[in-house]
């Protein structure tokens, strides 16, 4: 699996290489409602920006320390159940429910983590996806708690006793925010000496393990940064709609964010976003034009997967590479 690798000569410009493009977006993103984008079209940047956030923190363990996980989806669902919950049971006050939920997410991954990372590759891969089955039943079949198949509905979130989010330019507003913070934070993560870390683990766990680094404590570290955000877009997610259901948690969640990663280029920091985009967009196009829509997908996935084996951006940067290189 490729993926970024900074040295020390790159490092002091790959920030301001990356950071100015990303500015730009958000900038264009922000000024977008002022100039009259669509609400449709609002909506549509609201969930790819929450998907995208769902997207980078699995990146964290599939594209920086090699671990490819089929559960993630559950602390998705944890964090949007715990925000709703606490909402509808004791305050929806943002200031409470919104670190709430992702402490209830970082806590429930922590034993998680603690077993999951003594397996690796398909045995990872397999205990995540049971622990998330694990969560998808109790978000079922606790009833008097979550709903069960009915779904949770979530009151309106407060800030201090006011109502906030209510229009749908605020909460975008408010996502495109808490998405720029989140980049901003797992950016720092990725490529600080930790992320390099992760990063030898992934390519020779043997020898990152004789030189003296605790792989262990580097993988939960990862795992419960991963699920920190993860929550953090289920938490998103559950104030978009006003409502959480038990398929939020179900592996094929997790499948499909996985799909998401793979698509755009795993290890590459933007790649999880440009694989989130072209999956939202692509689902929302062809749905109108045919109800076959997700075999379509399926077979263009397959071809993407398989014409770019390291993601759209992968593919990008190479075909950069070779363009620099024939210049003259």
């Amino acid at each position: 699996m490729t993926a970024e690798v900074i040295t020390p000569r790159r490092a002091g410009s790959y920030p301001i290489r990356i950071g100015i493009p990303f500015a730009v977006v958000m900038l264009l993103l922000a000024i977008g409602p002022l100039v009259g984008l669509p609400k449709f079209l609002q909506s549509l940047v609201v969930e790819i920006l929450t998907f995208s956030l769902l997207a980078l923190s699995l990146n964290v363990l599939l594209g920086y320390t090699g671990l490819v996980s089929l559960g993630h989806a559950a602390f998705f669902g944890v964090g949007g159940y715990a925000l709703g919950i606490i909402a509808s049971r004791f305050t929806p006050d943002i200031a409470i429910t919104l670190p709430a939920a992702i402490a209830a997410t970082v806590l429930l991954a922590i034993p998680v983590g603690w077993l999951s990372i003594r397996l690796s590759g398909f045995y990872f891969l397999m205990i995540t996806f049971a622990f998330a089955q694990m969560v998808f039943v109790a978000a079922f079949r606790w009833k008097r708690l979550t709903g069960g198949s009915d779904g949770l509905i979530i009151p309106a979130p407060t800030l201090f006793g006011v109502p906030v989010l209510q229009g749908s330019q605020q909460f975008y507003f408010f996502t495109l925010a808490v998405f720029a913070i989140c980049c901003v934070a797992m950016f720092a993560v990725v490529h600080s000496q930790f992320g390099r870390t992760l990063v030898g683990i992934r390519e020779n766990t043997a020898r990152m393990r004789a030189i003296g680094y605790n792989v262990r404590r580097y993988k939960l570290a990862a795992f419960l940064i991963g699920a920190a955000f993860s929550g953090v877009a289920g938490v998103l997610n559950a104030l978009f709609n006003l409502f959480i259901a038990p398929e939020s948690a179900h592996w094929t969640q997790s499948a499909l964010v996985l799909v998401m990663v793979l698509i755009g280029g795993a290890g590459f920091f933007v790649g999880p976003i440009v694989g989130t985009a072209i999956v939202i967009a692509l689902q929302y196009w062809l749905s109108s034009y045919t109800e076959y829509w997700g075999l379509v997908l399926g077979l263009l996935f397959i071809v993407l997967i398989s014409g770019a084996r390291e993601g759209v951006t992968g593919l990008l940067v190479q075909i950069y590479r070779r363009s620099h290189r024939a210049t003259p």
